[in-house]
């Protein structure tokens, strides 16, 4: 029998469907007039929030940077959108020179966010194979990892209760465990001498591509891994004559601490998926980067060696110009990145001191530990709830993964509002 329920807080907005959300167990959606910089400021009531997870990770320099709009508002004067198949325009052509020299990948194939970003990539690399005249069918990827909502994309993430309703539907992939280490653990040797066991034994059949995410897997739990350890991934895929993915989604621009969060490892992947902080959180973009090798084996007489992908907003003008502006201001200030792991270093100090803090891990803008409090691991752990609630009562937004905490702010917050987000976080715990 199936039970509906239309019981649900009346607050939330009758025409509205939330992601991520089940609306019957949550608050309704919190209203927000405008953002400056790294705040947020609600309707009612009429309050001020710490953005501390840059919603969802986007906004990599802050709400309404007046660069970035100005940059937006004059290029929608000039062009707002044009078919990309047949036309090419100015800020493409910027943007994709950029990236490409930063990145070292030639080729650049536009879509429109992160998950498709990340099928674009899966889709090149399987056809790449058939275009060579092989066909391979296995993929590889890591145990946690998450790279998007689409069903490509989905089916190379974990499997569990947000995707356990497609499991029929979706192509097998095959796991390696992720060594996730921490300030202080005393056991990553071993769990990366497993890992890379299990993945020599999978290279020895023919396979399509090893996706990961490089450095830190994001909504997995922001777990994260020693560069070494994907540098000796990398060999490993080279070696076995396969393709490397790095889904720099997440990691991609300054997040980690350099640029991008491969070249800690100092490799080069084959394809490369970016979105979110791309445009700064001002406009939906994803791109896939691509070595050339793979671009020429698309080029053909044969129409079968075609990529028949496509959106209908691929390169927007107006997304390259936020996406041109956003480089503009991290090659300006680039420390504002490369310098952002030593005030988290600081300032955790004022957590370590708690029993239940676990697992403290930090990586260029990002900190994040694992509270030892509930039942349940992960993000059923219902602890993130009660925390997120809290905080914005006292002036901090930030959405756990469950009994994970983390921040991950913009790169304009202030010295002040980064003590103060911890401030809020250590008298939360201190009550729990």
């Amino acid at each position: 029998m199936i039970h509906n329920s239309n019981s649900f807080n009346n607050d939330w907005h009758p025409n509205i469907w939330p992601p991520f959300t089940q609306i019957q167990t949550n608050k309704a959606q919190i209203e927000v007039s405008h953002g400056k910089d790294a705040s947020l400021f609600t309707v009612n009531p009429e309050k001020e929030l710490i953005d501390g997870i840059s919603s969802w990770w986007v906004t990599l320099h802050g709400h309404s940077n007046e660069f970035i709009a100005n940059a937006i508002s004059n290029q929608a004067k000039t062009l707002e959108q044009v078919i990309f198949a047949d036309f090419l325009h100015p800020q493409a052509k910027k943007l994709a020179e950029r990236l490409s020299k930063l990145t070292k990948l030639e080729r650049l194939f536009f879509s429109d966010n992160g998950s498709t970003a990340v099928e674009v990539a899966l889709k090149i690399a399987y056809q790449w194979w058939q275009n060579n005249g092989e066909r391979r069918n296995q993929i590889i990827a890591f145990d946690g990892a998450y790279h998007g909502d689409t069903f490509g994309a989905m089916a190379l993430g974990e499997r569990n209760i947000f995707n356990e309703s497609f499991e029929k539907l979706m192509f097998p992939v095959k796991r390696v465990p992720w060594p996730s280490t921490w300030i202080g653990d005393e056991d990553v040797e071993r769990k990366e001498e497993a890992s890379i066991q299990k993945l020599c034994e999978l290279l020895k059949h023919p396979t399509v591509a090893v996706i990961a995410e490089p450095i830190l897997q994001g909504a997995g739990g922001m777990n994260m891994v020693r560069p070494k350890f994907i540098k000796k991934v990398s060999e490993l895929v080279s070696n076995h004559n396969s393709l490397l993915i790095a889904d720099e989604v997440m990691t991609g621009f300054g997040r980690t601490g350099s640029l991008f969060a491969y070249q800690q490892a100092n490799i080069q992947p084959d394809l490369i998926a970016i979105s979110k902080g791309l445009t700064s959180g001002f406009l939906p973009m994803g791109i896939t980067l691509s070595k050339e090798k793979i671009f020429k084996s698309f080029v053909s007489d044969s129409p079968e060696k075609t990529f028949w992908h496509g959106h209908s907003f691929t390169a927007n003008p107006l997304g390259c110009a936020a996406a041109n502006a956003s480089l503009d201001l991290l090659e300006n200030e680039p420390n504002k990145y490369l310098k952002f792991e030593e005030k988290h270093l600081f300032l955790i100090k004022k957590l370590n001191h708690l029993p239940f803090v676990k697992k403290v891990r930090i990586c260029g803008t990002i900190v994040a530990f694992d509270l030892e409090i509930g039942t349940n691991s992960g993000y059923l752990n219902t602890i993130g709830k009660k925390i997120k609630s809290i905080a914005i009562e006292k002036g901090l937004f930030i959405r756990p993964l469950g009994n994970v905490i983390y921040l991950l702010p913009p790169l304009c917050i202030t010295d002040n509002q980064l003590e103060l987000c911890y401030e809020i976080i250590n008298d939360i715990l201190l009550t729990l």
